[in-house]
């Protein structure tokens, strides 16, 4: 079996897979540094289910987060599952600070749109750093892809929770409807990681990269790029992801 194919079937069975050496530790380390220079600027603080700072729609920050968009080792994955004409939803970023505390288990996908079929959301999670037990590493609740439930019950105890402990560049791909959540940062330094949230075509962006995108940087972006951004007709123009406002 090869592991493009291990990681498929783990995503299927648990619902989520880790792809380790994506990013050299180089490149982790410059897009770490460029992302905290973007947050210095345009940090705001997230409460959803839990604290941590917030860098929204990277893309139009910073031209290093371009090659996330449309990685060889990822993209392909999420293809096998959201079909060629995928869209890019959102890349921002969850910075966990030291004292952050743990992020309520939940699925990113409305109960209405929940599919066991296949799902409408993958979402990836590129490691800046190393992810370890103590600095709030990700969890996920293997098979909860196919719970057809948004969020873990009223009372429902969860007894079995995988924490996604990997070296910075690596990336975690799960199901959008898997349950996850943050760990509580119980180190002495910031977590970085960037969030990448891939829809099926017929959903609109999270966050609309056409939004403030620099016209110097439209060069920069390979084809492949700009049809995940919704790009091809060129920058602001109408496209598919907008179609409901027309």
């Amino acid at each position: 079996m090869t592991g493009h194919e291990q990681y498929i079937h783990e995503i299927e069975i648990y619902g989520f897979t880790i792809v380790e050496a994506v990013l050299s530790s180089e490149e982790a380390q410059e897009m770490r540094h460029a992302l905290i220079v973007c947050a210095e600027q345009h940090a705001a603080e997230s409460l959803h289910r839990g604290t941590a700072s917030h860098v929204a729609n990277l893309p139009t920050l910073d031209p290093i987060f371009f090659k996330c968009l449309d990685h060889s080792k990822i993209l392909p994955l999420l293809e096998h599952f959201l079909g060629h004409s995928l869209i890019l939803g959102s890349l921002n970023s969850r910075i966990l600070r030291p004292g952050d505390g743990v992020q309520g288990l939940h699925s990113d996908i409305p109960c209405h749109m929940l599919n066991m079929a296949s799902p409408v959301m993958m979402n990836t999670v590129w490691m800046l750093d190393d992810f370890t037990a103590s600095n709030g590493a990700t969890r996920v609740v293997p098979g909860s892809h196919k719970s057809g439930l948004a969020e873990p019950p009223e009372g429902f105890e969860v007894k079995h929770i995988v924490q996604a402990i990997a070296p910075a560049g690596s990336v975690i791909i799960f199901n959008g409807q898997c349950w996850h959540g943050g760990s509580a940062n119980t180190s002495d330094h910031n977590r970085h990681a960037l969030f990448g949230h891939y829809r099926k075509s017929m959903l609109m962006f999270q966050v609309d990269p056409h939004d403030k995108f620099p016209k110097e940087w439209f060069e920069q972006l390979n084809p492949r790029q700009r049809e995940l951004l919704r790009m091809t007709k060129g920058l602001r123009e109408p496209h598919a992801a907008d179609a409901h406002l027309r």
